[in-house]
């Protein structure tokens, strides 16, 4: 039986979870109904005439956003437009306290870098992969990709699903000139803070407004003032009629990865040793990122990007380890193995028996390397940016002479681009606080670990904290004077000196640690595991036709159904799925950084100043809860009503579900999205910007 006929067995036995494939909605389109949908599958997506896949945009390479008018006005959520509203602020003029609303087209911010990639379409293409052999299959997908996109402006890739037994082509338009048109308050985009972050109930706007611009032909182009605003295919009508309990919801977007079919042994590692290292490694980073926030407006606004980053995986992983522990997750998962051995065996199929063992095999080599890369992970991702920034000057410290004098001169410009925007946006003395702290955790976690010899050769007799202490006093990477002036006057001679900087030492032989004794290993088992865990999967499938399973989340787009729900987690807790301006008010604490709300918001808030934008004689609409399988990468997603209608922002999930990346339960897996009523009246009656709700279809 074929995957995709598989996955719609007995769907309605577990009918909350899964995150569909657009292309296969039609097999659950009656389901969809069912729970109240009110359109056709080919209204969300479809190729030959618009659909909501069209409104539909991949924010970032790392969120997800939509189109809200035919002008290219986008929603996402304030948290994935952080870095643009951070890297736009100063001490003087700071949008991330303040916020920021663009009057007029001439006042919107342009983001270097920042994109936004619509999907063309999405083609099965899984006969034709598998129809090769396994070493034609990598030149066969590049031949597929190459037909679909010769000469016609898009770009296209095909795509793994379910480890690889099937394979879809995905073709897309890539825009780069997207600029930042309006974002509230971070008191409001993140009220809450880190004490909210994945908790219900929330009281938080988190959304930010950006524009799309292109060529006067509508096509991609790079930034210009001489470009328009894109003129998408189709744009979300916006609702403001409001949601009630058990209503129909949808969310479409781009989830990033789930691993709900690891095996006991791979959650028992997860809850037992990776999570626990990796929320030690960022404990250690977030105490020394928030304490500089506190002790300078600058510092605040620098660090206040990677502060959320941190913050935010660092919590989930809490949360997960928690869930997977309270709903027994390692004996569930050793319960369906031991069903899974016992129906294979009464098949008369051996190799399947053999498979969960096979697997674990694998794993029991792989698990010390995956600790590893998180380790690697999180000190050159997490940690102090000095750390990559000076291992980018490796090719012109290790092989400059062989440089073109055209590469050598790009690689110059290119290596002072970045340091000035990491001075712009670091301090010296907090990297090397943040480093000193992260390496004790990084020492303590990796011991004796033979990939981790080559840095504690070169720590030597010296603690951590002696080694960085006497590295910053002497390394240009903490003298923002000496490495300007050393990259005013490039020279063979600067990069020689460079060679033996303590910062660029330690950063290579880092990096070099990591990709000679991990990485190329790591690659290869986890090559061998996803090919097992193909047959496993597939096995699913045979020896259980009464369950449905679902391919993980990969990063392309899904949608995810299901009805505006609370739910009841705990023992003695029962939470409703709605939020107002009732509970953002009672949770106003002045002077506190999480909780403080402005004055002139809490004004309007008291003063039950609605414009409409709330029933008669109710409270203003905050939050809401619903029972759609959402994961990261789905922040900024619409949630859309049975008319195909944007009712809010996808931003979260509550705490008690963040174990549903590897364990989905539907009484108490529940995503957070923010009332559209709020988010336009944030942006009208508070931002007072009605001219971007002007632009817009609202639905009254």
């Amino acid at each position: 039986m074929g995957l995709c006929a598989a996955l719609f067995i007995s769907f309605s036995a577990r009918a909350k979870e899964g995150m569909w494939i657009p292309t296969l909605l039609g097999a659950v389109e009656d389901d969809m109904r069912a729970y109240g949908m009110r359109i056709s599958a080919e209204d969300i997506y479809a190729v030959n005439r618009s659909s909501l896949k069209d409104a539909i945009v991949h924010f970032g390479g790392g969120c997800t956003a939509e189109f809200v008018s035919a002008e290219g006005l986008m929603f996402t959520n304030h948290h994935c437009g952080y870095d643009q509203i951070a890297s736009h602020s100063t001490v003087e003029q700071d949008y991330l306290r303040n916020g920021f609303w663009a009057k007029n087209r001439a006042e919107e911010l342009p983001n270097p870098g920042l994109t936004a990639t619509l999907i063309d379409r999405i083609v099965d293409v899984t006969a034709r992969v598998l129809a090769a052999s396994a070493e034609e299959r990598d030149a066969v997908r590049k031949a597929i990709v190459a037909e679909a996109t010769t000469g016609n402006g898009l770009s296209g890739k095909v795509v793994a699903f379910d480890f690889g037994n099937s394979f879809y082509l995905i073709t897309t338009r890539t825009f780069k000139d997207v600029r930042l048109v309006g974002a509230p308050p971070s008191s409001i985009g993140k009220f809450g803070g880190d004490t909210d972050n994945w908790v219900w109930p929330r009281h938080t706007g988190d959304f930010s407004v950006f524009r799309v611009y292109a060529g006067k032909d509508n096509a991609p182009a790079d930034y210009s003032p001489e470009n328009v605003p894109f003129r998408p295919a189709h744009h979300l009508p916006v609702s403001v009629k409001g949601v009630q309990e058990g209503d129909f919801t949808m969310v479409f977007g781009f989830p990033g990865t789930t691993e709900q079919y690891l095996t006991a042994s791979a959650v028992r590692h997860l809850t037992e040793r990776l999570n626990p290292a990796r929320i030690g490694m960022r404990d250690a980073g977030l105490a020394v990122i928030n304490a500089a926030r506190a002790s300078d407006p600058a510092l605040r606004i620098a660090y206040a990007p990677k502060q959320s980053d941190v913050a935010n995986a660092w919590k989930k992983w809490i949360g997960q380890n928690r869930g997977l522990r309270e709903l027994h997750a390692v004996r569930r998962k050793e319960d369906l193995e031991a069903e899974f051995a016992r129906r294979a065996g009464a098949a008369g199929r051996p190799d399947l028996v053999a498979l969960v063992p096979a697997i674990d095999e694998i794993n029991r080599e792989f698990f010390p390397l995956l600790e590893a890369r998180s380790l690697y992970v999180e000190l050159m991702f997490y940690g102090p940016d000095m750390l990559s920034l000076a291992s980018d000057f490796a090719t012109l410290v290790q092989g400059s002479q062989a440089l073109s004098e055209a590469d050598r001169d790009q690689q110059v410009a290119d290596r002072t681009a970045a340091v000035e925007a990491w001075l712009r946006q670091s301090s010296p003395e907090v990297e090397c606080a943040l480093w000193d702290a992260l390496l004790k955790r990084l020492v303590q976690e990796a011991g004796d670990a033979e990939w981790f010899r080559p840095v504690a050769d070169l720590l030597g007799d010296d603690t951590p904290e002696a080694y960085v202490a006497a590295a910053c006093a002497k390394s240009v990477f903490c003298n923002p004077e000496r490495l300007q002036a050393l990259l005013e006057k490039p020279s063979a001679k600067t990069w020689a000196r460079l060679a033996s900087d303590p910062v660029f030492r330690f950063a290579t032989v880092f990096k070099a640690a990591y990709a000679e004794s991990v990485a190329p290993a790591y690659q290869r088992l986890l090559k061998d595991r996803d090919v097992r865990m193909a047959e496993y999967t597939a096995g699913l499938r045979t020896l259980f036709p009464e369950r449905a399973f679902f391919p993980d989340a990969n990063s392309t787009l899904r949608l995810t159904y299901g009805r505006v729900e609370g739910s009841a987690p705990n023992d003695g807790e029962i939470y409703t799925p709605f939020t107002t301006s009732r509970g953002l008010l009672s949770k106003h604490v002045p002077g506190d950084a999480d909780f403080e709300l402005p004055a002139d918001l809490l004004g309007l808030l008291e003063a039950k100043d609605w414009r409409g934008y709330a029933p008669a004689g109710a409270d203003l609409p905050v939050c809401f809860t619903g029972s759609n399988h959402t994961t990261g990468g789905n922040s900024g997603s619409p949630a859309l009503n049975a008319e195909g209608h944007l009712i809010g922002i996808n931003f979260d999930r509550s705490w008690e579900s963040t174990m549903s990346d590897v364990l989905f339960d539907g009484t108490r897996c529940r995503n957070i999205m923010v009332d559209a009523r709020y988010v336009l009246w944030v942006i009208d009656v508070y931002g007072g910007a009605r001219h971007l709700v002007n632009e817009m279809t609202v639905v009254r």
